[in-house]
């Protein structure tokens, strides 16, 4: 293995969203692509990926109702501060 030319799994997934838009340096799409034909697992994850860009696309937008939105954003920044508070005291 030559660390500065093999790619990890996990290297992969983070550059998986470059390749499939084509905005991946030459030398590390040659580096994705040598470990997408080495690795066992890595084809699936991007078969998936490609296959859930193609299903989203395909996904028309859904109007909801203006309350209806605030309603789900007011619960949503509720639940992203309660989230965030530290937690209290251990007992």
């Amino acid at each position: 293995m030559h660390p500065s030319t093999d790619l990890t799994c996990r290297e992969f997934v983070e550059l998986v969203t470059n390749y499939l838009e084509g905005s991946l340096p030459l030398t590390e799409r040659a580096r994705f692509e040598t470990h997408l034909a080495d690795c066992d697992d890595c084809p699936f994850y991007l078969a998936q990926m490609r296959q859930t860009i193609r299903l989203t696309g395909a996904l028309t937008e859904e109007r909801i109702a203006p309350a209806a939105k605030d309603e789900l954003l007011r619960r949503f920044r509720h639940w992203a501060h309660e989230r965030a508070e530290p937690p209290g005291p251990l007992r």
